[in-house]
């Protein structure tokens, strides 16, 4: 009767066990009830565009000059600013990015390239990944653009991670086409967005 007992208990501990184990890991992540800051460090932070052509693609980068971003979980409000160095762009030419320089960015008239977020939709988990749509202003050769970029972020303790991709329609914002005669190119460029740093 004991021996039958046992037979019988041991499965059942085995079964408790593997569901308190499952509902571990399948457990919602915390999210963030409080206000956080996130200081970016420019040294791991920058932007790679992407510009289609019908005979090839052009590549190249952007530096971040400075970066903090204010996030209230309870309201959605985002405050602080991302700014990047537009003169920084380089695309492994020289002529080409002098042309970008002068003719599209006009990077020594509009030396900045910036995103200032006001709100965002999605919770922030204390720890792992999340995934926020991230609502703000772009502003790019003198003017700002509403724009909601979805921005995934990554918290570690008291550091983190994000990253983003969205598209520049930056012909229909008043910048030049570079396209000449038979080389054409998209009128909109991708952006590939990534960020570190330090959470106050």
């Amino acid at each position: 009767m004991f021996t039958t007992k046992i037979r019988l208990i041991v499965p059942l501990i085995i079964v408790m066990a593997l569901v308190e184990s499952l509902a571990a890991q399948t457990a919602l992540p915390v999210a963030i009830a409080h206000e956080v800051e996130l200081q970016f460090d420019p040294t791991q932070s920058g932007a790679a565009i992407s510009l289609t052509g019908n005979f090839h693609t052009v590549e190249g980068s952007f530096a971040l000059k400075h970066g903090v971003v204010r996030y209230d979980p309870v309201t959605g409000k985002v405050g602080g600013e991302v700014v990047f160095d537009a003169t920084s762009g380089k695309t492994g030419n020289d002529g080409r990015d002098r042309k970008m320089h002068k003719e599209v960015l006009e990077s020594a008239h509009f030396p900045e390239i910036s995103f200032r977020p006001d709100h965002a939709d999605g919770a922030l988990a204390a720890s792992g990944d999340s995934t926020l749509q991230v609502h703000g202003v772009f502003s790019i050769h003198g003017a700002g653009h509403e724009l909601t970029i979805p921005v995934t972020v990554h918290f570690d303790s008291n550091t983190w991670t994000a990253k983003a991709a969205f598209q520049i329609p930056y012909a229909k914002w008043g910048m030049k086409n570079p396209s000449v005669l038979f080389l054409r190119v998209a009128a909109f460029v991708d952006i590939q967005f990534h960020a570190a740093g330090s959470i106050r």
